[in-house]
């Protein structure tokens, strides 16, 4: 019987089936190969000139856009390594709702930098602890930057000024009109407490038609549905929300009934309308005229509701019943029984509009304010109203921002310019090797204003040089002009061109944290994926 020799090394230890890649040219190269071609797929997305993609997901959905959040979310990257670069851009979208092809972008020129050092002969270790250093020190001179501030955060021309860049990287056009769309439902919804905002309280309701600049702002609730009875339009509507079906409730347990005759049958139906009679007339001795179910209605109810003019809603979603408790201050009941004065929820108007040829119905106050504002978005195609969804989510997701943190700074690359001429300068100042990994982090950072200008059609070098001779002379403002002739400059300040300052601190924070951790891995291990052998493909099968 012949024994099978073991194999050397760590293969010995794994099971058949297992890899393992181990050093520089093996895991590290490889990992930022990845994470390069990642990058590069949305960099030419970058900005308010930046290229849509299309892109078709497993479930043949077709998403043509250039938020990097939705193509990345959708390519479904298995990569481990380009994966951590994912999970970065998702913490940026949980954290600030916006700058995901930031931190991309960087992150893929921190890597393509660190690979000319690793090249040159320099450890992952220094090259590391340079970046942590210069990461440090950007974070440092953000601050001394800022160019603006909001102050009132209850006023709409304020607000108008602050989402506008947000939603120019993704609408570049029409950022004027969304902006004044976004300001209008954020600062109408916002309580005395701006700390208390809620993205979630501003909702998109999306209805072929029309254009882009027909989109409007309700204050309240737009649901594409229709009313379940004859009542279409309730004014001072008193709500009452049930959790529940509204309909005669079915028995725990099997029961029978024995009838001996034609007026037992009568009579015993007859005690089931008026229970339902007495329920619906106890809804309207609590003067509610509007009645909004969570499940389905029964047709004995109906007639009753109808009957005594009450308008019947009902919402498949319970967190759309949530949404309507919020609007009108109602309570949702879980059986049916009349609601109290506390549980009952007040709308000026409740009413069916037809806004193209789709029915909706419409929750709107008009006198008191709401806790819920709802952005009507037109389009001519499905693919363009998405789009403008996600650039008013931006808008929104910039508006809870400045909640937070109220300050900007110039953008169109004026920032990133200015940072990475003092990182270049704090570089000459350190003694030990980790002086070429700061300088690689400056150039890093040019990356930026260079696909803005490579996207724009513009030669980045010219514009490069031209940022530098303006911030070397104290201007340090100074960003690229995209609607200039070639390789233009203004003051973004000044042109009323600003970034989020959370926004570029958590893009370069988790930026670096991604190029540092991907840089720290030495040495890839996998498993033999799990599962059976594959079906074979039988390629002279008979499809008939």
């Amino acid at each position: 019987m012949a024994l099978s020799v073991p194999k050397a090394g760590l293969a010995s230890m794994l099971k058949e089936g297992a890899k393992h890649f181990h050093g520089l040219e093996e895991a590290v190269f490889r990992n930022i190969s990845a994470c390069k071609e990642l990058a590069r797929v949305t960099r030419s997305s970058y900005g308010p000139n930046g290229m849509n993609k299309m892109v078709i997901n497993h479930l043949e959905k077709l998403f043509v856009t250039n938020d990097a959040a939705t193509v990345i979310k959708e390519l479904e990257v298995e990569h481990p390594a380009a994966r951590m670069l994912v999970m970065a851009t998702q913490m940026m979208q949980q954290e600030v709702g916006d700058g995901t092809n930031f931190v991309l972008v960087f992150a893929g020129a921190l890597l393509e930098h660190a690979e000319e050092l690793l090249r040159m002969g320099l450890s992952p270790t220094e090259v590391i602890e340079g970046y942590d250093m210069a990461c440090q020190k950007a974070l440092e001179i953000l601050p001394s930057l800022t160019c603006n501030s909001v102050g009132d955060l209850h006023s709409k021309e304020e607000v108008k000024k602050a989402v506008k860049t947000s939603i120019a990287s993704m609408q570049y056009g029409q950022e004027d009109f969304l902006a004044e769309l976004v300001a209008e439902a954020c600062v109408s919804i916002l309580l005395e407490n701006p700390k208390n905002f809620n993205v979630d309280n501003v909702r998109v309701t999306k209805i072929l038609g029309s254009g882009v600049f027909g989109s409007t702002v309700m204050k309240g609730m737009v649901f594409k549905r229709l009313v379940e009875g004859d009542v279409v339009r309730a004014t001072n509507a008193k709500i009452a929300v049930y959790s529940c079906p509204f309909d005669s409730m079915a028995t725990e347990t099997k029961g029978t009934v024995l009838l001996k005759s034609a007026s037992e049958l009568l009579e015993f139906s007859k005690g089931e309308e008026d229970l339902i009679e007495q329920q619906v007339k106890a809804v309207v001795a609590a003067g509610c005229n509007v009645l909004v179910t969570g499940g389905k209605v029964g047709e004995m109810a109906l007639h009753f509701l109808n009957k005594y003019k009450i308008m019947v809603v009902r919402l498949l979603s319970k967190f759309d019943l949530r949404r309507v408790c919020r609007t009108a201050g109602a309570t949702a009941l879980p059986k049916m029984v009349p609601p109290t004065a506390e549980e009952a929820g007040h709308c000026d108007v409740v009413e069916v509009q037809e806004i193209g040829d789709t029915n909706v119905i419409v929750f709107r106050q008009d006198k008191e304010a709401s806790q819920i504002s709802t952005v009507v978005v037109r389009g001519s195609t499905d693919n363009i109203m998405d789009d403008i969804e996600r650039a008013v989510d931006d808008g929104v997701n910039t508006f809870k921002a400045l909640t937070k943190d109220g300050r900007f700074l110039p953008g169109a690359g004026a920032t990133e310019m200015e940072v990475a001429k003092q990182l270049t300068t704090f570089g000459e100042t350190c003694p030990g090797l980790e002086q070429y990994a700061i300088k690689k982090f400056a150039e890093s950072l040019e990356s930026l204003p260079r696909a803005l200008a490579e996207n724009s059609g513009v030669k980045a070098t010219e514009l490069i040089s031209k940022l530098y001779a303006a911030h070397q002379a104290g201007e340090k403002n100074v960003g690229f002009d995209i609607e200039g002739e070639g390789a233009a400059v203004r003051d973004a300040a000044a042109a009323g061109i600003w970034d989020l300052f959370l926004t570029k601190l958590w893009s370069i924070k988790l930026a670096t944290n991604a190029a540092t951790t991907i840089l720290r891995v030495d040495q890839i291990i996998m498993a033999k994926p799990a599962g059976g052998p594959k079906p074979r493909q039988n390629t002279n099968r008979d499809e008939d």
